[in-house]
């Protein structure tokens, strides 16, 4: 039956060969699987929303794939068919019957074109941290079951899954540790290198309490490393000037340079 309606969907679009067709519209047709669509390899946009599919194994060679319409078919597991389209913008998979978030993670993460999701009315949507998962796998994602993704929900998204990161960084604070704030006069009379030492070790210490130093942690203590900044000027106030009478008895002061260290 699905060759049949593939046949006649090409017919009617006025479609010559295969590497003509683009789109193919199969929605609400009534079908329980589909044949192999490999052989339209230029394929882009692909509707099959509102049928009886719980396969999708008909997608092995369709790299080019931009938008795909699967809602509201009786899909179950998509391990091992989504996972080569890396050109998605679109993924409609609402109103079918996926159970296992992080095996639809697992599958979705690698298309980071992906602009619109829908996931909406399946079994998945009752974890407690549904949306903060996905936008964690998929940071891409700018429209999320109809809704806008906000920044506050990429903001908690990433300290859910990155709560160590997110206590270096806010230990950090605009460059110094935040606990400091209060003692900013004493912190402000020590020297640079003082408080840079203060802050590797804080970093460290965050990292211990892991038993390890991530790879983050070690970018952050290499660039406090890297970021202090010194030049040097000679001190022309130790020089006397030209202009003075020669018979005033003034020595001048052996000439200096000054250092000056900033961050």
């Amino acid at each position: 039956m699905a060759t049949m309606v593939i046949e006649e969907q090409i017919h009617r679009c006025g479609y010559k060969m295969d590497s003509d067709v683009c789109e193919l519209y199969l929605g609400r047709r009534g079908l329980k699987d589909v044949s192999d669509l490999s052989r339209f390899r230029l394929l882009k946009y692909l509707w099959l929303n509102h049928n009886k599919i719980s396969n999708v194994n008909f997608l092995g060679n369709n790299f080019r794939l931009a938008e795909l319409y699967l809602n509201s078919n009786e899909l179950s597991d998509i391990t091992g068919s989504l996972k080569h389209l890396t050109s998605l913008h679109t993924l409609m998979l609402n109103d079918n019957h996926l159970t296992n978030l992080q095996a639809t993670m697992k599958e979705l993460k690698g298309m980071t074109n992906l602009r619109i999701l829908s996931l909406f009315h399946n079994p998945l949507e009752q974890d407690a941290s549904y949306r903060h998962t996905v936008l964690h796998h998929l940071p891409s994602v700018q429209l999320l079951d109809r809704e806008n993704v906000t920044q506050k929900e990429r903001e908690e998204a990433f300290q859910l899954f990155h709560p160590h990161r997110t206590a270096v960084i806010q230990s950090l604070g605009f460059g110094r540790r935040t606990d400091s704030v209060l003692s900013s006069r004493a912190a402000a009379q020590s020297s640079i290198g003082h408080r840079s030492s203060k802050r590797n070790r804080a970093i460290t210490r965050n990292s211990n309490r892991n038993n390890t130093i991530t790879f983050e942690d070690k970018v952050l203590l290499r660039g406090y490393q890297r970021s202090v900044m010194q030049f040097t000027l000679f001190d022309w106030n130790k020089i006397l000037l030209s202009k003075l009478d020669h018979s005033e008895e003034k020595f001048a002061d052996e000439p200096q340079l000054i250092t000056v260290t900033f961050r």
